[in-house]
């Protein structure tokens, strides 16, 4: 949980954007909305007491709302998934081969995935056996992204096209991993704006899997949804606090080199691609919720108000690291999150953090199970996650209210071009 954390959410206008969707709603395929909320908006009965939808006249057809008009495109440079804005639903899904299933069935199942994703990326049906799920719906930003884990290589005698970026990620004292639930040799991303379709694709995929892999994990997350806020925000976790000021953006003169592989990169086959560290981190909420906003602050150094660091002014003010109180102690406290997640006190390590949250329910004991699905991208998480990780692990403020459960590392290529699946000139090359 990084202070360099999450993109920015998409906050739609949504009047102006609706009226964009009527004008290219055509060709958003056979899934329309027919009655929305954007579209048509909501109503009183007659009594004046009951909210109901406005229904479309006979015969016509709404054009679809904003948040469900939006399309990513498959096939490009970087996969889908990792510099879109946050989406309001994802899942994280790993599977392991089949026993006795290699290289051969490995490109089989990439190519039918990739048709997949390019089909329900456009808000088209699947090829074959669509569910229906996602009907009447568009695209809804909808993004699938896909990953190698360090097994894949040994599994499809791959071993020289390993990458050493790809090594296990280090021990750290804070883990209580649960191995069932961690790494896999494939691992697939969906995010969406609407729950449907995103769950209409994550049971696409994994009956594309067929009797080449099976499920070895599967989690669930969530973010704001569009349009929830009166203007564009950051991110709030789960804790309450702002979370995503300090992102590399793609506008930054060195975003490329800090978060894909170079086009001559090694393995060549990684070419404009990245590494995707993923961590379930619960958080102790219960915990976390008997401190006083000033010992919440202080173990995180912003403003839980706005996100704005201690040593004053507004969100993206530079952080005043040597801010002292009129009794000498530092502002910023010298264990705060956000100082030791400084890009500036790790050397540059830099990371694309882009996670969800999510809540899997009540102990038995009453606690939630709630936190922050993390995952972060890199060029290489030697000079990315890892140090910051190793950092926090030596006296984070934040550590007693955080336990890493779950951990994965994955090799996510570049984007395919037309007429490629996802992986091809790894498995093909």
């Amino acid at each position: 949980m990084a202070d360099q954390s999450t993109p920015q959410a998409r906050i739609p206008d949504a009047p102006q954007e609706a009226a964009s969707a009527a004008s290219t709603g055509p060709g958003i395929s056979r899934r329309r909305l027919l009655g929305t909320a954007g579209a048509t908006g909501l109503v009183f009965g007659a009594a004046g007491g009951a909210v109901g939808y406005a229904s479309a006249p006979a015969g016509a057809s709404t054009p679809l709302a904003s948040v469900g008009e939006r399309r990513v495109p498959f096939h490009v440079k970087h996969q889908p998934g990792i510099t879109e804005g946050l989406q309001a639903r994802g899942h994280l899904i790993a599977f392991d081969l089949a026993p006795g299933a290699g290289r051969k069935e490995a490109a089989a199942l990439l190519r039918r995935w990739s048709d997949t994703a390019r089909r329900l990326m456009a808000g088209e049906p699947t090829a074959h056996g669509d569910t229906d799920v996602a009907r009447d719906a568009g695209p809804s930003s909808l993004t699938l992204t896909f990953g190698f884990g360090h097994s894949f290589f040994g599994r499809t005698g791959l071993e020289k096209q390993r990458p050493a970026a790809l090594d296990p990620l280090p021990d750290f004292s804070s883990d209580h991993l649960d191995k069932a639930r961690s790494n896999g040799d494939l691992w697939v991303q969906i995010g969406a704006d609407d729950a449907l379709v995103a769950f209409h694709a994550l049971r696409a995929v994994q009956k594309d899997a067929g009797s080449a892999a099976r499920v070895r994990w599967q989690m669930n997350g969530f973010n704001r949804s569009p349009g929830a806020t009166a203007h564009p925000m950051t991110a709030r976790n789960l804790m309450g606090q702002v979370d995503g000021t300090r992102n590399p953006k793609p506008a930054d003169s060195d975003f490329e080199q800090r978060i894909f592989v170079p086009e001559n990169g090694e393995p060549a086959w990684m070419a404009n691609g990245s590494y995707a560290v993923v961590r379930r981190i619960r958080m102790l909420l219960d915990d976390w919720e008997k401190l006083s906003l000033k010992e919440q602050e202080s173990v995180i150094g912003r403003r839980k108000s706005d996100g704005a660091p201690l040593s004053g002014g507004t969100e993206t003010t530079e952080m005043d690291l040597e801010k002292t109180d009129s009794q000498g102690n530092l502002v910023v406290p010298i264990n705060a999150h956000a100082r030791i997640t400084r890009p500036d006190q790790n050397g540059g390590a830099a990371m694309l953090r882009r996670p969800f949250s999510y809540h899997d329910g009540i102990d038995a004991d009453g606690v939630p199970d709630a936190g922050l699905l993390f995952i972060c991208w890199q060029a290489d998480p030697l000079r990315g996650f890892v140090p910051v990780q190793r950092k926090l692990d030596r006296g984070d403020a934040l550590t007693p209210f955080i336990r890493h459960e779950a951990s994965g590392l994955f090799a996510v290529p570049g984007g395919p071009a037309e007429g490629e699946y996802v992986g091809q000139r790894l498995l093909e090359g």
